[in-house]
């Protein structure tokens, strides 16, 4: 089997790392020859085992309502001419798009929904804007572009995905696939020891909580709540130390308001690290406040390192908490519920060895052969 993957870039994402996961472990699979093609040299990601598995071809399109359109897929077509795939699988929208404007009806085409993609939504009358148009503009072309190369299959990364991709489209087969951690990379090892000092925690003169918080800097993940539950936990009378790993547009203004609240020193922007595994050992409670989460392979991660998870309800999560369990999902932004949950949390070691096992169930090899029967299964 042949199969080709197909992503914009390796930029950090839980998306690109998930791909660069299959690539890993399918490379090993016997009578299956596997291959990525990126859209631009954007690699934020160790590639180093799948370098020669990865092909940087400049592709683009750009549609318009009114001008004239501009496709650049004369290299890609030729690529996947020579490849030959029996799996053309893309992932991520602008993937999605310019991929189908090449045409290749031997393969079967499978589209990788890591999250409810707005340009599929239905047109709504009530709220028209330019970018509501050309969404659906871009959605019709899509459609037709899947109808030339044979339909696709949609891939799921969780049930509320599942039935966003349900409620806008019954023609193409769906399949729900809960996404997939290197298990292995994040439990902690036995014999660890806390060799690397985090951030200025040794000058911390309390024993405090360890939080930890991972992701982007950008609206939706919401981290100014962090800062709020930090506040309400120093009410309480429980000093708390969070690390933020992540960079984006609003992680100076976060830092700058940490400072104005006069917290700055309980917290340390780190920006984005490689090794992500290593901050994850050191810390105590892994809390996530994304107001919108499509699965949240960052919370496996979490409870493959051994932490307890204390997140708010972000669609897609839902899928992976069991509260009491392997953590709470809070529904509302509520610092108080978050402070509470911590605390109830804090040093479990029952929960920690739970989410251990819990993790183990999504690790990329058990993925990749429920992939491959998907592959296999699809007529």
């Amino acid at each position: 089997m042949r199969i080709l993957h197909i992503i914009p870039s390796l930029s950090k994402g839980g998306a690109e790392r998930l791909v660069i996961d299959i690539v890993k472990k399918l490379k090993h699979q016997d009578h299956i020859q596997v291959h990525l093609v990126i859209f631009r040299k954007d690699i934020n990601h160790n590639i180093s085992e799948i370098k020669n598995r990865i092909s940087i071809i400049p592709s683009s399109v750009k549609l318009s309502l009114t001008k004239k359109w501009k496709i650049n897929v004369t290299e890609l077509q030729l690529f996947i001419n020579d490849f030959k795939p029996d799996i053309i699988h893309s992932h991520l929208f602008e993937a999605e798009l310019v991929s189908r404007f090449c045409n290749y009806k031997n393969a079967r085409w499978y589209s990788h929904l890591h999250d409810n993609m707005v340009q599929l939504e239905r047109l709504s009358w009530h709220s028209i804007s330019k970018k509501n148009l050309t969404n659906f503009f871009e959605k019709l072309i899509l459609f037709l572009r899947y109808k030339k190369n044979g339909g696709t299959n949609f891939i799921a990364i969780s049930k509320h995905t599942e039935s966003y991709i349900k409620s806008i489209q019954s023609r193409y087969p769906v399949h729900l696939l809960h996404n997939a951690i290197d298990f292995y990379r994040f439990k902690k090892p036995l014999k660890y020891s806390k060799i690397k000092k985090i951030g200025n925690l040794s000058s911390i003169k309390y024993q405090p909580i360890k939080l930890i918080n991972i992701g982007s800097f950008v609206t939706k993940k919401n981290q100014s709540l962090v800062l709020e539950i930090i506040i309400e936990l120093n009410k309480k009378g429980f000093k708390t130390y969070c690390l933020f790993l992540g960079d984006g547009e609003l992680k100076n203004e976060l830092e700058r308001r940490s400072i104005e609240l006069k917290i700055s020193d309980q917290c340390n922007f780190l920006g984005n690290v490689e090794n992500v595994e290593e901050y994850l050992w050191q810390s105590e409670v892994y809390l996530h406040t994304a107001t919108y989460e499509p699965f949240g392979l960052v919370l496996l991660e979490a409870m493959a390192a051994g932490l307890p998870v204390v997140t708010l309800d972000g669609g897609g999560n839902r899928d992976l908490m069991i509260n009491g369990e392997n953590g709470y999902l809070i529904e509302e932004q509520n610092p108080k519920k978050f402070s509470k949950r911590i605390l109830q949390l804090y040093q479990n070691k029952e929960i920690s060895n739970y989410n251990v096992k819990f993790a183990g169930q999504f690790d990329i090899q058990s993925y990749c052969s429920k992939l491959l029967k998907i592959y296999k299964n699809q007529n």
